[in-house]
């Protein structure tokens, strides 16, 4: 996994991904709810919050979250990351290391624990509930776990549909007969459902807070939110923003971002 994931992000610029339009949405909308959590833990008393960035890659969340005075660890497995997010300068501690194996951290160490980029790319339930454990090890009692998944409805329908790869992926066997991507680690990206989501956090014993999708429809319409002018874009937002948690929206979006606590 590590060479592919090497190859993919040595290219993919992240930062660029993330201050686009459609990246402007899920990175708001993902520090307005990692806000309100440290807000919620603040106001049963606890101070000096601790948060953990897992799969920070080049730390757009981690340095800005430092930035803010808040004790923040990172760990990032792609050297080329590792080194942009260092680069920074920031207070971030920041590691190489799988989210598979956090043993150099101990148990409930962290108030917040973000996995925002793993799940992306492990494959399969065993590894992805892995992952969910050690995140869920770290963190305290009381803490909370945001955990970022990609969906599988956006993928078929931008990738098999709107670019016409359905052919070859029915006659490869990268879809089932309801529609289910099926991906190996080649494919780099691993799709899932809503009832994937749940079915993991039964497994790891973990209880969801809420689940919100932090991009909606931003990607299904990247050109059209490039034409709006600023006060039409603030105004998107807050249309996102109340809409975010519906679950009418969920399961189609891009990304989905579960919240749980401990």
């Amino acid at each position: 996994m590590g060479t592919y994931l090497e190859d993919y992000y040595n290219k993919f610029n992240e930062e660029k991904r993330l201050i686009s339009r459609h990246g402007q949405i899920e990175y708001r909308t993902s520090m307005e709810y990692i806000h309100r959590c440290i807000q919620m833990l603040k106001d049963n008393g606890r101070d000096n919050i601790k948060i953990m960035d897992i799969g920070a890659g080049t730390g757009r969340y981690s340095v800005a979250l430092a930035n803010e005075g808040y004790d923040v660890t990172a760990v990032e497995l792609v050297r080329h990351n590792l080194g942009i997010l260092k680069s920074k300068n920031s207070t971030v501690k920041a590691y190489q290391g799988n989210a598979l194996k956090l043993k150099r951290f101990e148990d409930e160490t962290f108030d917040i624990t973000l996995l925002f980029g793993p799940m992306y790319h492990l494959f399969g339930d065993e590894d992805k509930l892995k992952a969910l454990k050690e995140a869920g090890r770290i963190t305290k009692r009381g803490g909370y776990i945001l955990v970022a998944y990609v969906m599988n409805e956006y993928g078929v329908i931008t990738y098999a549909f709107k670019e016409r790869h359905i052919k070859e992926c029915i006659k490869s066997g990268r879809l089932t007969n309801d529609f289910h991507t099926v991906s190996s680690p080649e494919d780099l990206y691993d799709y899932v459902r809503l009832e994937d989501i749940e079915r993991l956090n039964r497994l790891a014993g973990l209880n969801r807070y809420k689940i919100i999708t932090p991009d909606g429809p931003a990607n299904y319409i990247r050109p059209y939110l490039n034409q709006l002018d600023d006060e039409e874009f603030e105004m998107f937002y807050k249309y996102h923003i109340a809409t975010c948690e519906r679950m009418d929206i969920m399961g189609a979006a891009a990304h989905t971002l579960d919240i749980l606590v401990k």
